[in-house]
């Protein structure tokens, strides 16, 4: 009888912890209003890179090798693989889908990834990220135009400002200084 008592409160113990595991039930994710959460400290990272024509010039050459074909080759959203893929795009032509993203965003972004959006990584350096960020931004300003290459830098033989080759003459309404 002792040993039936023993049996059926270990067996009593035994139900009382798998019902008691069965009710637990698991927490829950915390709600927010945005499905993608960045570090704060990324958020508020601002762009040490000045966005200048060769600045947008090196971030297009980049963004055509590694962004175009889901993003669009101007930003709305229509490239080939994302197509292909049946992806929903943002179309960042529209003023709206980025006004309330800062460029610490986008950099983050770029460099980590979203979804099924493959990491830049190491894979570039951080100031190429900074000019695709410069360069995404031109999409939805109308007029902007980018070059498409960056321009050269000046030599000895051929100085930036090509007008300083010649001297300045005087306009044909006015006379001329006497020798």
């Amino acid at each position: 009888m002792g040993r039936t008592l023993t049996v059926l409160a270990a067996l009593l113990l035994v139900a009382f912890w798998v019902s008691a595991q069965n009710t637990q039930t698991p927490p829950k994710p915390a709600l927010t209003n945005n499905l993608y959460t960045l570090p704060l400290d990324a958020v508020h990272k601002e762009n040490p890179v000045k966005s200048s024509g060769e600045s947008l010039a090196r971030g297009k050459r980049q963004y055509g090798f590694d962004c175009a074909m889901c993003h669009g080759k101007n930003g709305d959203g229509s490239g080939d693989v994302a197509a292909d893929m049946k992806l929903k795009m943002h179309n960042q032509i529209d003023p709206a889908t980025l006004s309330g993203r800062s460029d610490g965003e986008l950099f983050y972004i770029i460099k980590n990834g979203k979804d099924q959006m493959p990491p830049e990584g190491n894979r570039v350096k951080d100031e190429t990220v900074w000019d695709m960020v410069n360069y995404v931004r031109t999409f939805s300003k109308k007029g902007v135009v980018v070059p498409d290459k960056p321009a050269e830098a000046p030599t000895a033989d051929k100085p930036a400002d090509s007008s300083t080759d010649k001297p300045a003459e005087a306009p044909a309404n006015e006379p001329k200084a006497p020798n």
